[in-house]
């Protein structure tokens, strides 16, 4: 396997946009672009990942994008390639719903059942106290998806609102009732997005549910040494816990709008980054000091800022990380088509602290 990824990476497009040969890190000291490639090209090969596409922000701005390795045998990843985002649809989400909060469309603390009741847990009664405020902050009592762990239909495992448990099926719910409200369906849920979020802040490829552009130039997964045929059917469901496809160029715009507070308020914000819910102890994120959620977001505390990020894994097929810091105007988003962008992206930030001039 390491000679046919050392072919990859030969094969691969790399391009790159930036004001300089240097980058600067969190805490302002410069990072020489060489040292960034270098880091990247041994982290494919010691993982066996494809190809990967990332970007990297500056006092708001893009100074660093590339595109390594391939998107399919023999086929380089380009900047038109495509990258499903697995759970960093979380955190698109919630700002979404803020936005229609904000609209008076709903709100955060009323129970969702009245807007739309949920047979697929009316057996316990329980449901009926859960709000998107413990959809967002994960603390519905719901467990990531049903059928996990041998069970068979959606139950929840404590009080609604009493602690953290992570879930994609309390974003499901939420996204049902968005459709409710709204009066349409998952297209229109998708047109609204698109209305929304995508067009304000010229996203040109990010979607929840693909269209033939993104379909054509989607990446095929590598896992277990295998490459993995691209799934061209049509969504009939908003992913709101899963379903985005983007890459790193257009999250980057995510994250500068987000950095200059676009598309909501001030309260909005204030709402939107507040912690919600402390991490239990025994959470591995904490080791990265990690501490928090906010509406959608993970959230640390550290010496230079306040960190907001997520990380996305679909099954180990595609896996994603971004972090931002907004008072520094400082950000990362990586994509890969392997089991291993969350594991890198960590590893990246730590090694860019340590690293600075």
């Amino acid at each position: 396997m390491m000679t046919t990824l050392i072919k990859w990476l030969i094969l691969g497009l790399v391009s790159f946009s930036m004001t300089g040969q240097t980058i600067k890190n969190p805490i302002g000291q410069a990072i020489a672009i060489k040292d960034i490639n270098s880091f990247f090209d041994k982290q494919m090969e010691a993982t066996g990942t494809p190809g990967i596409s990332l970007a990297i922000i500056n006092d708001g701005e893009i100074v660093y994008h590339t595109v390594k390795g391939n998107s399919a045998p023999n086929i380089a990843v380009s900047s038109k390639t495509i990258f499903e985002g697995a759970s960093l649809s979380k955190p698109l989400f919630a700002f979404f719903v803020m936005q229609l909060v904000e609209q008076g469309i709903l709100d955060l603390d009323t129970p969702l059942h009245t807007y739309l009741p949920y047979k697929d847990i009316a057996h316990d009664e329980r449901y009926k106290k859960i709000t998107a405020r413990m959809v967002l902050s994960h603390t519905t009592g719901f467990p990531n998806w049903r059928d996990e762990n041998g069970k068979t239909g959606l139950t929840i495992d404590f009080e609604p609102g009493t602690q953290f448990q992570y879930s994609g099926e309390g974003y499901q719910y939420l996204a049902l009732v968005l459709q409710k409200l709204l009066d349409t369906d998952v297209k229109g849920l998708q047109k609204r997005f698109h209305k929304q979020v995508a067009k304000p802040f010229d996203l040109t490829v990010t979607r929840y549910i693909p269209n033939a552009k993104n379909q054509k130039n989607k990446a095929q997964a590598f896992k277990n040494d295998v490459w993995l045929p691209v799934n061209n059917q049509g969504n009939d469901e908003f992913g709101a816990a899963y379903g985005v496809n983007s890459e790193a160029r257009d999250w980057a715009k995510l994250l500068i709008a987000w950095m200059h507070k676009e598309g909501l308020s001030e309260e909005g914000y204030a709402e939107l980054f507040k912690k919600q819910t402390a991490l239990p102890d025994d959470n591995p994120n904490k080791a990265s000091g990690i501490s928090h959620l906010t509406l959608g977001f993970y959230n640390g505390t550290f010496p230079f800022g306040d960190v907001y990020g997520h990380g996305g894994n679909n099954n180990k097929r595609f896996t994603s990380l971004f972090f931002f810091i907004p008072e520094r105007k400082w950000g990362a988003v990586l994509f890969t088509n392997s089991g291993f962008g969350e594991q890198m992206g960590i590893e990246f930030f730590q090694y860019i602290l340590s690293v600075g001039n």
